[in-house]
């Protein structure tokens, strides 16, 4: 495999581990009733949201009180990575 491809692969997990963080940082601010005003928890916002609602209309997600979306996305994120580590190596 070329150089090109195994450095596309690689940024593609740096990626895939960046977005993985940014819900795990999503997922304990939402925690403590944050300022909806605040840019940093907007950005968390807007940066999770979409793939939250995706994730919402095809899988119920909430048992009791709890919501389990954040959890379901950093499964399926796992799997893409340890796919394309596979696939790339």
């Amino acid at each position: 495999m070329s150089n090109i491809s195994i450095a596309f692969f690689e940024t593609i997990q740096i990626v895939i581990n960046i977005y993985i963080w940014i819900i795990i940082i999503s997922a304990l601010i939402s925690w403590v009733r944050p300022d909806p005003y605040n840019p940093i928890v907007r950005t968390l916002h807007s940066l999770t949201e979409p793939v939250y609602n995706t994730i919402r209309k095809v899988v119920p997600t909430t048992f009791g009180m709890i919501d389990i979306t954040p959890m379901i996305v950093i499964f399926i994120l796992i799997f893409l990575s340890n796919l394309i580590a596979r696939y790339a190596f």
